[in-house]
């Protein structure tokens, strides 16, 4: 799956919006990659193009070795969008049936309901089912051509904590037969703990890709603050390790790659007062990479790429 300069924009002149910004993104067979950003940053308009939805203004996608839309006919690719509505009076089987029917090489009904973990009501109506039983049965169309890959777009939002631990299980086992996954969420850890690799996109441009440990340590990864105590802020972007400085009234947010480091120098500076150091989350990545102006190099030696 590859997106090679893809660009879409939105709107007339004096109006228009750049939703995916001359995006490169290359997915290999058997990844499962978590596709994050903010409301707006492109998401969305990047799946509608991988599912050919949407047709870029210029570049080009291609998905399993041909367009996204031949990929999609020929019942190669599976998708979970965020709007639709239950079908009325169908039950769980008879829906997961007519639509394999539609496909050329369809997933066994069976095979599909057990996949999804929906076997136990797949006789009654999809009407009748509670959220996270819909959501799970829309799992299962998703799998009931038999895809290689599987697009899932916000696939768990509004549902319980119990009702996403029982679907990303299910994921992980269609996961576990070497099929390809791509998930967005806003649910940071769920892409912490499901993908092997981690795509943060802003302004319809991918400014992080890597594993969730390598983006936490190119965004600095640790945090290091204290209190200044009316001392100068000058100078500490410059101390050893430093990636990133933040002042909220009296207190210094240091993000570094070398705590050690940092901490030798201000102990030598004399400027420890309240010293406090913890190692950076997913989340602290993502509201550094997502900041306005926000750059973040990483060292040449990393396999993954951090924009």
């Amino acid at each position: 799956m590859v997106l090679t300069g893809a660009v879409k924009t939105f709107g007339r002149a004096g109006g228009v919006v750049r939703a995916v910004d001359g995006m490169e993104l290359s997915i290999g067979r058997g990844e499962t990659v978590a596709l994050l950003g903010r409301n707006g940053a492109g998401k969305s308009t990047t799946i509608r193009l991988l599912l050919g939805l949407d047709r870029p203004d210029s570049g080009t996608v291609r998905v399993l070795g041909r367009t996204a839309e031949r990929a999609v006919l020929d019942g190669l690719v599976g998708a979970m969008l965020q709007d639709g509505r239950p079908i009325q009076r169908v039950t769980v089987r008879e829906l997961i049936a007519f639509v394999a029917s539609t496909y050329p090489r369809p997933m066994p009904v069976a095979e599909a309901l057990a996949l999804a973990d929906v076997g136990a009501y797949a006789d009654r109506r999809v009407d009748k089912l509670s959220g996270g039983q819909t959501q799970r049965v829309r799992f299962a169309v998703a799998l009931a051509g038999n895809p290689e890959l599987i697009v899932l777009d916000e696939p768990t939002a509004a549902l319980d904590v119990e009702a996403r631990r029982t679907f990303w299980e299910s994921m992980r086992a269609y996961a576990r037969r070497g099929n390809t996954v791509l998930f967005s969420t806003h649910y940071l850890e769920e892409a912490d703990e499901n993908a092997d690799r981690i795509v943060v996109v802003d302004r319809g441009r991918i400014v992080a890709d890597g594993s969730g440990d390598a983006i936490r340590r190119a965004a600095g990864g640790s945090l290091v603050s204290f209190d200044l105590a009316g001392g100068p802020t000058e100078g500490l972007e410059l101390l050893p390790g430093v990636i990133a400085v933040e002042v909220s009234g009296d207190r210094a947010l240091l993000r570094t790659d070398d705590s050690d480091a940092t901490v030798r120098e201000l102990a030598r500076l004399d400027a420890i007062r309240g010293l406090q150091v913890s190692r950076a989350t997913l989340e602290d990545a993502f509201l550094a990479l997502t900041a306005p102006a926000a750059a973040v190099a990483v060292p040449a030696s990393e396999t993954e790429t951090v924009r």
